[in-house]
């Protein structure tokens, strides 16, 4: 069964909206796209890169497919040789024309279908794409989450863990590493079952 990877930028107070630029992502008057810029640095650099090794499928949602396939297609070498030979495949609320090369919509029952793509393909990525990952959150429809966690606080914009979010138990794959930006990758897996309780007094 294949691998669905989950791979954000997100602040420390788990702002993941418009990391890229201004106009990626303007909903409810966020003013601050484009914070990642700042603090990228060679490090994040090489493990983006480094993360994609086995990558054979995109997942992606409609905004984040939308401004993927305005540039990838018109570029070179390096992840524009990847993307543009990968299947990539769109969560879409209704049938659209794809113009990117290798590009499909989803059907109508997104979790079905993703669920499918595990059948098809060994690693699955899902880059930005904040609002469907709220879906894949909501039906556990992940087995890597990788997050970038940079040093800034936004205190409002959408969040990594908003509408999608249940209770879910990680397990952290490896040490944290931090850049020298003091951006910090964390690699987490789902841990089957609901989280456990217990009381702090009984220690």
């Amino acid at each position: 069964m294949g691998v669905i990877h989950i791979d954000l930028f997100t602040t420390l107070d788990g702002v993941a909206q418009a990391p890229g630029g201004p106009g990626e992502d303007t909903d409810n008057g966020f003013a601050f796209g484009g914070w990642q810029a700042p603090l990228i640095d060679e490090v994040v650099g090489q493990q983006v890169i480094a993360g994609m090794d086995g990558m054979d499928a995109l997942l992606l949602g409609r905004r984040t497919y939308d401004i993927f396939a305005a540039y990838w297609p018109h570029e070179q070498g390096g992840i524009a040789d990847l993307f543009n030979r990968l299947p990539k495949y769109v969560a879409s609320r209704q049938q659209r024309d794809l113009n990117w090369a290798h590009s499909t919509v989803l059907g109508p029952d997104i979790a079905a279908s993703v669920r499918e793509l595990r059948d098809r393909h060994a690693n699955i990525h899902v880059i930005g794409s904040l609002d469907f990952v709220q879906t894949l959150l909501a039906e556990q429809l992940f087995d890597r989450l990788t997050l970038w966690v940079h040093p800034i606080l936004l205190g409002g914009g959408k969040k990594v863990f908003g509408s999608g979010t249940v209770p879910t138990s990680l397990r952290l794959l490896e040490s944290a590493e931090t850049s020298p930006a003091g951006v910090v990758r964390q690699r987490y897996a789902p841990v089957p079952g609901v989280p456990g309780v217990g009381d702090m007094s009984d220690m």
